[in-house]
């Protein structure tokens, strides 16, 4: 078997146990505030108990993120980060844990690197997933094909503008996990869970069950509290993915790392317990 999809099909069983009961998706930027520190972080994130790691590929126009997740953005590029560094971070992430792995990266990072390059040299690092923040399904053509080579799984978002035609598009490609956006507008920070993003879970429930697919749901953008989490749970989702407060976290303690990890290991600790009252 080809190496590369023999880690993709290892890819996918990493994702499939971390949602083998309700998940808990951590994000941080890769390379936030440096390269040696992202490594600390993520190792942290891993230790508090996150199921799986969700790593943003630092770009100089992340439209689909609030102003933490940029600060991270401005912070790691300033500190030097690449695209090479970023999958030096993941290599370094896989000599201790064999936790899933998931980039949240935009389009043109993968179009300029080339995009069976970037699938290639992302599995052979060691990730599991990739989700392009700011693909249409109906242009996924190229990447789809490339996800399927590596075995990596194509991670798309649905929100609470998806046409039905969209959403079951979505559903024919994906594996791994769908991302549900809670709210509209960008990432950050909430008081609360809106009463829409519920009905679109339900939505997508009923959609997959019609569809006869059996994908996790996550949903991310604005959960922050564990009491956010579970309800969330107890909703029907697979999942919680949590970026912005991870953030705040990091550029609160920038000057001090360890504090950073230890407030890491604490608030994911708390969060993963949220998340397994289910």
């Amino acid at each position: 078997m080809d190496g590369v999809l023999a880690k993709g099909i290892l890819g996918r069983e990493r994702l499939s146990r971390a949602f083998e009961k309700p998940g808990f998706v951590a994000y941080t930027v890769a390379g936030d505030p440096t390269i040696s520190d992202s490594v600390q972080i993520a190792k942290a994130l891993i230790d508090g108990g996150c199921d799986v790691l969700e790593l943003g590929v630092p770009f100089s126009d992340p439209v689909a993120d609030g102003g933490v997740i940029q600060a991270g953005d401005k912070r790691a590029i300033d500190a030097g980060i690449s695209v090479d560094g970023v999958f030096e971070i993941v290599k370094d992430i896989r000599k201790y844990s064999d936790v899933a792995v998931v980039f949240l990266v935009y389009a043109n990072i993968v179009y300029q690197r080339g995009i069976d390059r970037f699938y290639n040299e992302a599995k052979e690092a060691g990730v599991d997933g990739i989700l392009i923040v700011d693909m249409p399904p109906e242009e996924a053509g190229e990447v789809y094909s490339a996800s399927l080579k590596t075995g990596i799984a194509q991670i798309f978002l649905v929100t609470q503008t998806t046409s039905d035609e969209r959403l079951y598009g979505i559903l024919e490609m994906a594996f791994g996990f769908i991302y549900l956006v809670s709210a509209l507008g960008v990432t950050g920070k909430r008081s609360e869970v809106s009463g829409e993003a519920y009905y679109l879970l339900q939505r997508v429930r009923r959609a997959l069950d019609l569809a006869g697919k059996d994908v996790p749901v996550a949903v991310g953008f604005g959960i922050s509290e564990p009491l956010h989490a579970e309800e969330i749970i107890r909703a029907g989702a697979d999942g919680v993915i949590v970026g912005s407060a991870i953030v705040s976290i990091i550029e609160k303690n920038r000057e001090d790392i360890s504090r950073a990890c230890s407030e890491l290991r604490n608030y994911v600790g708390m969060m993963k317990q949220a998340v397994s009252l289910k």
